[in-house]
């Protein structure tokens, strides 16, 4: 399982599953940025880097990837922006082409001689932060469960879909464990979904990454790391050239994630 090749023919399915609640709207650990504004900079970050991944020729873009963006707050439903807005899944060619704008920003480097320099970088943008309303994780689970019910049925051959929830608080409309399991067991001809969870904290702690057991963790983390799959093998060694120790059975899950913790996670979580 988890080995299945990864072309245009068989493109294989990510979905960000993400928190928009009114809590999202508090600091980040350590930091002033609000956690809605940090996932949505990540996720933007993230979905750059699978066009960039899809990059065949000067500005041809093969659909690898067939992405999803999904929130859960004040309303559950796709959240990418401008051409985009109301689509449950995009092919990365589409997602290159659908940016609501492009953000220039001004950053300071330093080159290998010790020569500071600055240069302006554009960065595009296809989610706008958002936070409002409570934490309806499981109606967002259910909702994941039918796009991807719909996609598998189109693409039976490929590697299984990967659903990656970042959220920082407890279901607030029921025990998302059942809608979780039932995401789990729609798959593809390689194997069922992949469901990866990630935590945000307010609060200055530790992180946990991708923990083999449930030893120390609060009951609300260990509901999520109940609803999390092993790593394959891909993605555990993934984890490790990122500098992470991984032990046999770690599982997708990262608690009182930080801001590198939110990239590595999307990283971890996303196949080459």
């Amino acid at each position: 399982m988890y080995d299945a090749e990864i072309s245009r023919a068989n493109p294989a399915c990510i979905v960000f599953l993400i928190d928009q609640s009114s809590s999202m709207r508090a600091a980040m650990p350590s930091t002033t940025q609000s956690k809605q504004m940090a996932v949505a900079d990540a996720i933007n970050s993230m979905l750059r880097e699978l066009i960039i991944r899809c990059g065949r020729g000067v500005d041809e873009i093969w659909d690898f990837f067939h992405v999803s963006v999904i929130g859960y707050g004040a309303a559950v439903g796709p959240v990418l922006g401008g051409p985009l807005a109301g689509r449950d899944l995009v092919p990365t060619s589409a997602l290159a082409q659908g940016r609501i704008r492009t953000e220039r920003l001004t950053q300071n480097d330093v080159l290998p001689d010790g020569t500071p320099i600055t240069h302006v970088v554009e960065l595009p943008v296809w989610l706008e932060s958002a936070g409002s309303g409570g934490t309806p994780m499981c109606e967002a689970l259910r909702y994941t469960h039918k796009v991807l019910d719909r996609w598998v049925t189109e693409h039976p051959g490929s590697f299984p879909p990967i659903v990656l929830n970042l959220t920082d608080g407890e279901s607030t409309d029921g025990d998302p464990a059942g809608p979780a399991q039932q995401l789990r067991s729609v798959g593809t001809e390689d194997g069922p979904t992949l469901l990866f969870n990630l935590h945000i904290s307010s609060d200055v702690a530790t992180p946990t990454h991708y923990p083999s057991t449930d030893a120390g963790l609060p009951p609300m983390g260990a509901k999520l790391f109940s609803m999390s799959d092993v790593l394959p093998p891909d993605m555990r060694d993934t984890a490790m050239d990122l500098g992470m120790r991984v032990e046999q059975g770690a599982r997708g899950f990262v608690f009182n994630a930080s801001m590198r913790s939110v990239m590595l996670f999307l990283n971890v979580g996303t196949p080459a």
